[in-house]
């Protein structure tokens, strides 16, 4: 009988993955604790607020026994202090402690390197913060992205432009990876809007107040008036402060800030009272999560958690459904027979990994299908339904327009799936999808400097528009030039009768063309204008 329980046990020690295609270490079908990392900032508004979420979710998973059956979520967080080296060391060294999943990084900065090594050790990257739209699943397949993505929010920011019959906007923003790839995300969807960015003014990652101001100066000799600031919230409030004291924030500009400026809001409200006189006037968004009482009760709960030091913002709650979603994707992983099993990475001992401690960091057996099962989760949490399209984004994208004045009014919602309404997105989910121009809705806005009239979107004092009038001998009751500025006719009283009706004021001068001897000929005109020859 002896070398039948010889075979029996060598039977068993292959199939449980020892001897596979390097050593691995593995943990039982169904261990007592499973851990999982977190990398993030603790002392930024998302960071600081997704902290005590995640922390609050993991408590209530834990303590909800049906959900993982006995197995407990051990958490392992890392402040990385908005550090792209720090954040990188974090994850090497998580790597290294049979952990199955990360939550984060933040940044989408962070996300691009770090989902590298992801890709390579086959461990699911969560972030509920990190909204570069080029984050790409084809790129880095183990990278989920559990928030909106900037793609949505851009689509938003197209729509507004166009509702308010705006053509041009200045784009400024940080110059890095998520501002960039943000703004060229706007400005694709404003091509789809016949709209267009006509000047872009990048920004480093932490402007000193003497850069702000160079890139300010640059925007002032441009003749748009629509801003759109896509940036982060130490230097968003650094760029109005300026705008603020080189008088950019009158009757005649429009400030549209994406969803950083609310985030703040959210988190330190009530911001310095000089604070809040500088930012008065501006459109911001915020993602949409709907009303429910689980939600509810979280808020109410909120002040506990936190002793009233901060409040929620929109990126909490999606960290906290990130554990939520985590959670049952594990629970899944085990009932399709998952197991935690590592195994070390043949290609790293290669590359001299033993030098480097490379040889440390283990390939996560079961990646693959803990990720399947991530992706494959459908659930109601804080944020309404988590639920992933096939191209890996949650569905029903959707954000809040709020018109900052006093703290934050809302003026209506954006979706993906209506444009722009002054009914909730769940309400019109019911109906069939109307994104026609006259199907689009918001309410009054109160824009800078106290005005309700919607401003013009640009300003004409440093050039003037010269308009060509042809000096004709014939057909003069159409039009007559009387000498000096003056001009009579059919065409002209048209013109003048028209300029009221324009959603805007043009500083013009019209110019006669011709000697006033013989009809002159528009073709000439016409090319006089293309080739650039003043008349």
């Amino acid at each position: 009988m002896a070398p039948i329980w010889l075979l029996v046990g060598l039977v068993f020690f292959f199939q449980n993955g020892f001897l596979s295609s390097g050593i691995s270490t593995n943990i039982s079908m169904k261990p007592s604790e499973v851990q999982i990392g977190g990398i993030f900032t603790f002392n930024s508004s998302i960071g600081k607020v997704a902290k005590v979420a995640i922390e609050a979710a993991i408590e209530d998973v834990n303590s909800d026994p049906s959900v993982l059956g006995g197995t407990e979520l051990k958490l392992v967080t890392k402040d990385v202090n908005d550090s792209g080296f720090l954040g990188i060391i974090e994850a090497l060294k998580f790597m290294e402690s049979d952990t199955v999943a990360i939550i984060g990084p933040q940044t989408s900065v962070m996300a691009h390197v770090i989902s590298h090594i992801a890709n390579e050790l086959q461990v699911p990257l969560l972030s509920f913060s990190a909204t570069d739209p080029t984050l790409s699943s084809l790129q880095y397949p183990f990278f989920v992205r559990t928030t909106q993505s900037d793609l949505f929010q851009m689509a938003a920011v197209a729509q507004i432009v166009e509702y308010y019959e705006w053509r041009e906007v200045i784009a400024i923003y940080v110059d890095d990876d998520q501002g960039r790839n943000g703004i060229a995300a706007l400005a694709d969807k404003l091509a789809e809007r016949r709209c267009k960015i006509s000047y872009k003014a990048p920004m480093k990652a932490e402007p000193t107040r003497d850069d702000i101001r160079d890139v300010l100066f640059k925007v002032l000799l441009t003749e748009s008036r629509i801003f759109v600031l896509h940036t982060y919230a130490k230097s968003g409030l650094d760029v109005l402060d300026m705008a603020h004291y080189l008088g950019m924030m009158g009757s005649e500009y429009v400030w549209i800030a994406t969803d950083w400026l609310s985030t703040i809001l959210d988190t330190n409200s009530p911001l310095p009272p000089e604070t809040m006189d500088q930012i008065q006037g501006l459109l911001t968004l915020r993602m949409y999560t709907p009303d429910s009482d689980p939600k509810r009760k979280f808020v109410s709960r909120w002040g506990n958690l936190t002793k009233g030091s901060f409040g929620l913002n929109s990126y909490g709650l999606y960290a906290y459904d990130t554990v939520w979603l985590l959670a049952r994707a594990i629970n899944t992983f085990f009932e399709k027979g998952g197991n935690i099993s590592f195994s070390n990475d043949s290609r790293l001992n290669e590359i001299g990994g033993r030098s480097l401690h490379l040889d440390a960091m283990s390939i996560f057996n079961g990646g693959k299908l803990l990720l399947k099962s991530i992706l494959g989760t459908n659930m109601t949490g804080l944020t309404g339904p988590v639920q992933f399209t096939s191209g890996r984004s949650l569905v029903h994208p959707a954000y809040e327009v709020i018109n900052v004045i006093g703290t934050m009014r809302r003026v209506g919602y954006w979706s993906n799936y209506s444009g722009l309404s002054i009914e909730r997105p769940e309400r019109l989910y019911t109906r069939p999808p109307n994104n026609s121009v006259s199907n689009q809705k918001l309410y009054p806005v109160i824009w800078p400097g106290q005005i309700t009239q919607k401003p013009r979107g640009w300003g004409f004092e440093k050039k003037q528009l010269r308009i060509g009038v042809p000096n004709r001998v014939s057909y003069r009751e159409f039009i007559s030039y009387e000498g000096g500025d003056s001009f009579k006719g059919y065409c002209i009283d048209v013109f003048f009768a028209a300029l009221p009706l324009l959603p805007y004021q043009i500083n013009f001068k019209l110019i006669p063309f011709g000697d006033g001897r013989n009809n002159p000929s528009c073709t000439d005109l016409v090319r006089l204008i293309n080739t650039g020859v003043r008349i």
